[in-house]
């Protein structure tokens, strides 16, 4: 019976891997490599109204395209293959629950974000907006302290990042 249960682990093994590889899968992170291959170049515009998170979602960026695409980032614009554009459309903080006492327990920050980027080789513009949200309480009576919004921001903007390289490949197929 033991025997039985490894042919079967091995055949079923086997037809998965078949299904992924023999059909011509490739994981998205794939099709953004191929998108945004060369070097590249970021543009942010600055939110004067809040410059510390437009810093924050630059370096979060940076970390996306070298860790997991590979891409190599250049000082200047005129070395680039692609030039993105990088900026914090809105940061907003909202009160989801209040205590018995009437004293707010629970905020939810919420960030947009919109990239644009320019690949020279073809001449194409391409544009998105990724929203991040982030659930969080403070203690009875309190506000928001500076920490913890600037804890709530980076948490909302590294969700609305998750979804960069998905939509970096859907949008390569949108020829």
């Amino acid at each position: 019976m033991n025997i039985l249960k490894k042919v079967l682990f091995v055949l079923f093994t086997f037809t998965i891997s078949f299904s992924f590889f023999g059909c011509g899968y490739k994981p998205s992170s794939y099709y953004a490599k191929e998108e945004l291959s060369g070097n590249v170049f970021i543009n942010v515009l600055v939110n004067l109204e809040d410059p510390k998170n437009t810093v924050l979602v630059k370096d979060s960026i940076n970390q996306i395209l070298i860790q997991k695409l590979d891409s190599q980032l250049v000082t200047k614009e005129s070395l680039a293959d692609v030039v993105m554009n990088l900026s914090v459309n809105s940061v907003q903080m909202d009160v989801l629950q209040y205590d018995t006492s009437g004293y707010n327990k629970l905020y939810k920050a919420t960030i947009r974000i919109k990239i644009a980027y320019f690949k020279k080789s073809e001449n194409k513009r391409k544009s998105f907006t990724l929203e991040g949200e982030y659930d969080f309480s403070v203690d009875n009576g309190t506000t928001i302290s500076d920490s913890q919004r600037f804890e709530a921001i980076k948490a909302a903007s590294d969700k609305a990042l998750e979804e960069f390289i998905s939509k970096v490949a859907v949008s390569a197929h949108k020829k």
